[in-house]
């Protein structure tokens, strides 16, 4: 069944060989799908659970996003509780994450059906910590490409039993690539009205930011690059990693504080867009309209 519709409603309710490094050319691998149209060229990677890992302008080879490891995509990835797992040594905790674990491993694929400028996916996420698979949690997504922006939609079903604390949540995780290493955003009390906008040089640690026209976007030298709009986001954290091994990259993820428990569906849009600052603040103005909704 082709499964191509966005849902209207907004309600409460990351093992095969790893993928390639992370670079600036397309990756060229079986385990890819795209998408394609005038303006854009969108690959996802269907075994680390059809993950966004490339994204260009469509007359370019400039791969804009990271994928280094597992955790780096344009993915779901939400948290629970302390379980006694750990990371690296450090205690970590629940936290279900669409492209794999840390170690490498793969999540379940359920479902992808795609056509030219759309897909739709459903998969299983694994424990980023542990590598578990975590069957309570299941994600879906959708992916449109527009002539101006990229329309994403994400669900995350809980079947689990346990209530979790309220903790920040990442919708989504955004990984770019090192060069693209100026932040800017506005955090003013004077939405859409053109004012200036903050611009930052963020630093190796999690640092945050208000959202307050709920977009955000990393630009390289010259000032070209990707934009975030979430609309029922009104925070973001972020860092700049720089790493050996072509391991650096510039990471920035919309956060809203909600608890993970029984029953609950968390389904929201996410909207994409390539170009200067001003071209990008001007298409997320044009889009928002009519939006942000609120999660319940």
């Amino acid at each position: 069944m082709r499964r191509f519709t966005f849902p209207s409603a907004l309600v409460l309710v990351l093992a095969l060989a790893s993928p390639p490094a992370s670079g600036l050319a397309e990756p060229d691998s079986k385990e890819w799908t795209y998408l394609e149209n005038e303006s854009f060229r969108l690959g996802v990677h269907r075994t680390s659970g059809a993950t966004i890992g490339y994204l260009s302008r469509r007359e370019s080879t400039e791969n804009i996003l990271n994928h280094y490891d597992q955790g780096r995509f344009i993915q779901q990835s939400y948290y629970g509780d302390a379980d006694g797992s750990r990371w690296k040594g450090k205690p970590w905790r629940l936290n279900p994450v669409q492209g794999g674990s840390w170690q490498g491993s793969r999540p379940k694929l359920l479902e992808l059906t795609s056509g030219k400028t759309r897909l739709y996916s459903r998969s299983l996420p694994l424990h980023w910590a542990t590598g578990r698979l975590l069957p309570e949690f299941e994600l879906e997504q959708w992916i449109e490409l527009h002539k101006t922006h990229i329309h994403l939609r994400f669900r995350m079903t809980y079947r689990g039993e346990r209530t979790h604390a309220a903790r920040h949540q990442e919708l989504p995780a955004v990984f770019v690539n090192p060069a693209f290493g100026t932040l800017v955003f506005y955090e003013g009390q004077e939405p859409w009205t053109g004012k200036p906008l903050t611009r930052v040089s963020p630093g190796p640690g999690n640092a945050y930011a208000d959202l307050s026209e709920h977009w955000a976007a990393y630009l390289n030298k010259d000032g070209f690059g990707l934009g975030v709009f979430v609309p029922i986001a009104r925070r973001m954290t972020y860092y700049h990693f720089r790493g050996a091994m072509n391991s650096s990259c510039s990471y920035l993820a919309p956060i809203k504080t909600f608890a993970l428990k029984p029953a609950l569906q968390v389904d929201y849009d996410a909207y994409l867009c390539l170009g200067s600052a001003s071209e990008i603040r001007s298409r997320f103005t044009a889009l928002q309209s009519g939006q942000p909704k609120a999660i319940k």
